[in-house]
């Protein structure tokens, strides 16, 4: 029997290569965007709402027997702005789902940032819906996914350091000694679609990072960018003044156009934050699943 998921942020990064990969497999996938769109394929359904209209979100989940929640706020000049869309919006879904009588299976996409909430708005408000949904699940089946950086094609935030890194100028953010990990996006959608189909996924958190033995830091990424452009490349690290400057200015830019900002001292504590590293540990083997895609190989092939 085909079995029909929800997801919100499939207009984004991340949700896009998700809805992919279950298309592929095929599920049935009821899709929820802001604007109207046509579908490009027989089982996928848009349902025109936001985390916001909780009657969109009735309509999403209907007949639905999976939700994948991949929306969120990344951008922000307060922690109301996080959390009025990563917690509320995500608890509105949840009680949709709940109230549906059919969803067995929740997923909600968290990130690596929620071991720190102190860290920044961002990791709060992610740390603070991991509770409050698992609080909140009866009779279904909660996952939490934390990613560490993804990257691949449609990414925006990760993109420009690697195209600088390939032209010979790799800008470092934080400690030299900082320990960095990555997860190409097609991985990380490969990973979602196991959960789906697992017999019996694992619920509360699980990391989510390439896997690779030896862990990052950026010298070993440096290293990597000269082999991949068999040259050199410059380590510059950016002084923390500085970075507080730029993202004083972004955040005055920002407000002069009406849009949220990206770069904030906030998100400064996570950019610089001296431990990232994750591991796959347990739920390679609880959904079967293992990475496949290396930092080195993507640069390579250009999957970015």
């Amino acid at each position: 029997m085909t079995k029909t998921v929800a997801i919100t942020g499939v207009t984004g990064f991340i949700g896009k290569h998700i809805a992919d990969n279950l298309l592929a497999r095929g599920f049935r996938v009821r899709a929820l965007t802001r604007t109207s769109r046509k579908s490009a394929a027989d089982n996928l359904i848009w349902v025109r709402g936001s985390l916001e209209d909780r009657d969109s979100l009735t309509e999403l989940v209907s007949g639905a027997d999976c939700v994948v929640h991949c929306a969120g706020q990344v951008r922000g000049h307060a922690q109301a702005i996080f959390t009025d869309c990563n917690v509320n919006g995500s608890l509105h879904l949840m009680q949709a789902a709940i109230e549906s009588g059919r969803c067995e299976r929740f997923l909600f996409m968290s990130s690596l940032a929620a071991r720190h909430p102190d860290l920044s708005w961002y990791a709060k408000s992610k740390s603070t819906a991991e509770q409050e949904l698992t609080a909140m699940a009866s009779g279904m089946t909660l996952g939490i996914f934390r990613p560490t950086a993804v990257y691949g094609p449609g990414d925006k935030e990760m993109k420009p350091l690697f195209d600088w890194m390939l032209r010979g100028i790799l800008p470092r953010l934080g400690d030299a000694s900082a320990k960095l990990s990555f997860l190409h996006v097609t991985d990380l959608a490969e990973a979602v679609g196991q959960w789906l189909v697992a017999e019996r996924p694992p619920s509360g958190p699980r990391e989510l990072c390439d896997g690779d033995p030896a862990g990052y830091n950026w010298q070993r990424v440096q290293h990597i960018g000269e082999k991949v452009r068999n040259g050199k490349v410059r380590l510059v690290g950016i002084p923390l003044p500085v970075l507080k400057l730029l993202a004083d200015i972004s955040v005055l830019a920002c407000r002069l156009a009406g849009k949220e900002p990206m770069l904030t001292r906030s998100k400064i504590n996570e950019l610089t934050h001296q431990n990232w590293s994750a591991s796959n540990n347990g739920l390679s083997e609880e959904i079967n699943w293992s990475p496949r895609i290396s930092l080195e190989h993507a640069l390579r092939e250009r999957q970015f």
